[in-house]
């Protein structure tokens, strides 16, 4: 058995036998107690029903009856003249009972008393009835020997004994069972964190209840989901990260080599220099991300928000970004109805919609349009840029934010780009505390909706 299960078995049996052995107690205090005074009731009733025959037949025959039936039974009559002169006894008189007979009698009750009840210490129990004919008064006492009463009182401790023995092995064994019930979901989960600590996360923990193990067993399954995750994305951020610096470096190598060759031409020399300034701009821009989204990833990546002016925001941006749309053959609009004021990294917030936008432009066709239109809803801005491009396949929306990520799996090098843009744009959203919807049809377009929270 599994400590787990020995810990929680022991636990919960220290708990309730505990408890039971207080309860068993109790409840024989009770019966005991009601057993005893069940004896002094039955007592004092016999002797009320010697009282009532001897004030109906008092006679010699009748007294001598009475003694008689006493002989016969488990209990002893005594009877006494009021001045405590024995008329006649079924047993043969024993100190004990001549001082319980001389006791002090001016306060007793006609319907008698007892008047010893300690069973533990005294040979008996006893009571006295008052009787009153025309021919004499006097006393019935009748007593009964402790030892049938301690006799009792043994058989219930043993009944007790055997009820409690056996309550006891039945609660070890429910306990047992139980304890391995709830035990063995806590070892699974904790077979399953070893394995996540060797780095195995490919476990699968079955959880059928709702309850707070079920809770942590869900929390461990997710934990192991999403570690499980981050390692298939950091294989495929490390690949990634080698086929995109390899290919420049490549091509560095590959024309640098062909550059330093005596026979070319100026103008292919020329051409091929070029080839290499262009592939070091994008090394350098690959890294330049690389360095942004580790910042960001540490925390150390600043946002200084400040007010602006959404609107010229905008016109500075379409400043910067119209030639590339007009080469492309893309008609570029700006929507903006008022100047909103927004709280945003002007700097960052440019790189958001830089990013946006040269995407869009990458995968629309000649002769479209794409739009950017700001729209204000209660305290917060909508910013909408809207493409009539390839669109994205459904499958593929929930990913575009990952890192190196591409709809094309070909990784084509035609549209240019890192694979990063989208996945700063993301943590810059993050960053500002706002949210980023995306919304695509294929073959009809893009929408990408940015939220910025009013302050």
């Amino acid at each position: 058995m599994r400590k787990i299960s020995i810990k929680i078995g022991l636990l919960f049996f220290c708990l309730i036998f505990t408890m039971e052995v207080c309860l068993f107690f109790l409840l024989h205090q009770k019966i005991a107690h009601t057993r005893i005074d069940e004896e002094l009731s039955a007592l004092v009733t016999r002797g009320n029903n010697h009282r009532d025959v001897l004030e109906t037949y008092y006679n010699a025959e009748t007294i001598q009856h009475i003694a008689l039936m006493e002989v016969k039974s488990d209990t002893e009559v005594v009877i006494t003249n009021y001045q405590g002169e024995i008329i006649i006894s079924s047993t043969d008189i024993t100190n004990e009972i001549r001082r319980l007979i001389n006791t002090d009698k001016k306060e007793i009750h006609r319907n008698g008393q007892v008047i010893e009840n300690d069973w533990k210490s005294k040979p008996y129990i006893a009571s006295v009835t008052p009787f009153e004919t025309g021919l004499d008064t006097g006393y019935v006492y009748m007593f009964k020997d402790t030892s049938q009463v301690k006799q009792l009182i043994k058989q219930l401790n043993r009944h007790f004994l055997i009820a409690g023995i056996a309550t006891a092995i039945v609660t070890a064994i429910i306990i047992l069972i139980l304890s391995r019930i709830v035990a063995r979901p806590l070892i699974k989960m904790k077979e399953a964190t070893k394995k996540l600590s060797k780095g195995n996360f490919s476990i699968q923990l079955e959880n059928k209840s709702n309850d707070e193990l079920g809770e942590l067993s869900d929390s461990i399954q997710r934990l192991a989901n999403e570690l499980n995750h981050l390692k298939t994305e950091r294989n495929e951020f490390l690949a990634s990260i080698s086929h995109e610096l390899r290919t420049p470096l490549t091509y560095i190598q590959g024309y640098a080599d062909v550059a330093k060759r005596d026979h070319l031409s100026v103008s292919d020399r020329v051409n091929y220099l070029n080839i290499i300034i262009e592939e070091a701009t994008k090394l350098t821009t690959l890294v330049t991300e690389l360095m942004n989204l580790a910042q960001l990833d540490n925390n150390t990546f600043t946002i200084h928000k400040e007010w602006f002016p959404i609107c010229d925001s905008l016109k500075k941006i379409s400043k910067t970004i119209m030639p590339s749309f007009q080469e492309a053959g893309i008609k570029l609009v700006f929507i903006c109805p008022k100047n909103y004021k927004i709280s945003a990294d002007p700097i960052r917030f440019e790189q958001i919609l830089l990013n946006l936008l040269d995407n869009a432009r990458k995968y629309s066709p000649r002769g479209t349009v794409t739009t950017v239109e700001v729209e204000q809803e209660n305290s917060d801005l909508r910013i909408f840029i809207r493409d009539s491009g390839k669109g994205i396949p459904s499958k593929d929306l929930p990913f575009i934010f990952e890192r190196f990520y591409r709809v094309d799996k070909s990784r084509s090098r035609d549209l240019g780009g890192t694979g990063l843009g989208l996945a700063i744009v993301k943590e810059l959203i993050k960053a500002h505390h706002w949210e980023i919807e995306v919304s695509s049809e294929v073959n009809k377009g893009t929408t990408i909706t940015i939220i910025a929270r009013g302050e």
